[in-house]
């Protein structure tokens, strides 16, 4: 785990971005002067993360399988590509939103760079909006691995590929 990541108060406009939430968090990393737009910096968290968060996500594919879940890439194109599993719905230099709608909740990844200078830093906030049982179920199993793996991947924006 990388100490310069940490949690924040999410700083989004949840209901502009994801109607209805009911979860939401963020993590943040100070990234100095490194000149990172938002999508490299969700493509280093994602594409670049530890393996063991690869063997994480096939073993959550497997477990969703049988429950009608989406699983890795599936689903309508996005707009902005994908961004490893990630449809990309919208992108600014400044702010990437990814995510996808799915029977048991809808979620979102929100990247924001900000800062001038030597004070540039990365937040990476996640909104979830469950629509039934299943859905809140899911969240409940899902979020302490959700923080763990956030935050690792926010490690790797300015630290080394794997």
């Amino acid at each position: 785990m990388n100490e310069t990541v940490r949690e924040v108060a999410p700083e989004v406009d949840a209901s502009t971005l994801l109607s209805g939430a009911q979860f939401a968090d963020a993590f943040r990393v100070e990234i100095g002067a490194a000149q990172v737009n938002a999508r490299e910096a969700c493509t280093r968290m994602v594409l670049h993360g530890p393996r063991w968060i690869d063997t994480l996500l096939s073993l959550r594919n497997i477990l969703v399988t049988p429950f009608g879940l989406k699983t890795s890439g599936e689903g309508a194109p996005a707009p902005g590509g994908l961004i490893g599993l990630f449809p990309v719905l919208s992108e600014t230099p400044e702010r990437l939103v990814a995510g996808f709608d799915d029977s048991h909740l809808d979620f979102r990844i929100v990247v924001d760079v900000a800062g001038a200078a030597a004070s540039r830093r990365v937040t990476s906030t996640t909104l979830v909006r469950t629509h039934n049982l299943l859905g809140r179920t899911y969240l409940t199993l899902i979020t302490p691995f959700h923080k763990l793996v956030v935050r690792s991947m926010m490690g790797r924006i300015i630290g080394p590929a794997r």
